[in-house]
C-alpha cells in the first residue's frame, strides 16, 4: 500500500474545478472537498506524508491535537482507521469530556481515543520536552501537530499548487494552522497573489506563523463572524444562497466565511476586471453539524 502515490482507493485526488458567478465575476472553485467525505480538502494532503512516515517507522498509533470542532481530529481518526492504525486525540479543554461535540463523537466512531487536557497544558504542545514526555507515555505512537502543521504537512499541502491553473492571478483559501497556506504559497509562482482568510478573531497573529518568504500574499481577518466556529444569520443565508446557485456546499467554520469575504471584496472592486480567481474548497463539511437544521444540504455530499 503506497499512500504517497495515493493508491488507496478510499482517496481520489482530482483537480475538478467548478466555475461560479460571485457578485458578477467568474470564480473558479477547486473542489478538494470531493476527495473523501471526511478526510477531505486539504486534510488529506497534510496527513499524506505524515501517515507514510508513521507506517514506514512501524508506528501503531497516530497521536495528534485539536479543539472540540477540529476537522483535523476527525480527518486523522478516519485516515488512521483506513490504514489500520490506532489514533489518540488530545483535545483542548478538559470540560469537553462531559459534553462531546458532534465532531468529537464522530472521532470516537472512527476509533479515536480522546484525552482531554486543560488549555494551559495544551499550550505546551509545541514544547519539545513536553512532547518527548508524551512520546514516552505513548510508545509506538507517531505525533502529528495540530492541523498537520509540520514539514511533512507543508510538503503535502504544496502538492495542491499543481492543481491550480497556471493562468490564475489570485488564489483564495481559508487559513487555520497555516500549513496549507504555507505549502501552496511556497510552490506557486510569485506573480500569483494569494489571499488567506482567517476564520478566527484577531487572526493576524498568523502572519508571524506564516513566515513571509515571499511578498505575494495577504492575510484577511475581517470575516470571522465573532470568532472561530462562530456564525451569524448573514453567513447562513449566504451559504444557502451559494448552494442554490452553484450546487457547492460550504462549511460554516472555514469555506463559508472565505467565500462570503471574497464576495465582499469583489463587490468593493478589489480585483481587476481581468482577474482569474481560484478559490480552494478545503472540505470540512462535518463542521456544519451544529447548524444542520438551518442549511439546505447535508453534511456529506
Amino acid at each position: 500500500m503506497d499512500i504517497i502515490d495515493n493508491s488507496n482507493s478510499v482517496f481520489k485526488i482530482s483537480g475538478k474545478i467548478d466555475v461560479v458567478d460571485l457578485a458578477g465575476m467568474s470564480v473558479h472553485c477547486l473542489r478538494l472537498d470531493q476527495i473523501h467525505p471526511i478526510v477531505s480538502g486539504n486534510k488529506w494532503f497534510k496527513l499524506k506524508y505524515n501517515l507514510a512516515h508513521a507506517l514506514a517507522g512501524n508506528a501503531s498509533t497516530i497521536l495528534t491535537f485539536g479543539g472540540a470542532y477540529s476537522n483535523h481530529l476527525i480527518a486523522t481518526a478516519a485516515a488512521a482507521e483506513a490504514f489500520g492504525l490506532e489514533s489518540i486525540g488530545m483535545v483542548r479543554g478538559a470540560h469537553r469530556k462531559e459534553n462531546l461535540t458532534p465532531t468529537l463523537k464522530r472521532c470516537e466512531d472512527h476509533g479515536m481515543q480522546l484525552q482531554f487536557i486543560s488549555r494551559e497544558e495544551y499550550n505546551q504542545t509545541k514544547d519539545m520536552a513536553w512532547l518527548h514526555n508524551l512520546q514516552q507515555q505513548h510508545r509506538g505512537s507517531f505525533i502529528i501537530p495540530e492541523g498537520g502543521n509540520n514539514g511533512l504537512g507543508i510538503q503535502g499541502a504544496a502538492e495542491i499548487a499543481s492543481l491550480i491553473p497556471a493562468d490564475a492571478t489570485h488564489v483564495i483559501l481559508s487559513v487555520g494552522s497555516g500549513a496549507t497556506f504555507t505549502g501552496i504559497r511556497n510552490a506557486l509562482d510569485e506573480h500569483i497573489q494569494i489571499l488567506g482568510f482567517a476564520p478566527m478573531k484577531n487572526g493576524r497573529y498568523l502572519e508571524k506563523e506564516l513566515q513571509p518568504s515571499k511578498q505575494n500574499w495577504k492575510l484577511i481577518d475581517d470575516y470571522h463572524f465573532g470568532g472561530f466556529g462562530k456564525w451569524k444569520d448573514d453567513l447562513i443565508v449566504f451559504m444557502n444562497e451559494f448552494y442554490h446557485l452553484s450546487n457547492i456546499p460550504l462549511d460554516v467554520v472555514y469555506t463559508g466565511k472565505m467565500l462570503y469575504g471574497l464576495k465582499q471584496l469583489i463587490s468593493s472592486g478589489y480585483f481587476p476586471a481581468n482577474a482569474k480567481i481560484v478559490c480552494i474548497h478545503t472540505g470540512g463539511l462535518q463542521g456544519n453539524a451544529s447548524v444542520q437544521e438551518r442549511l439546505n444540504y447535508g453534511l456529506f455530499q
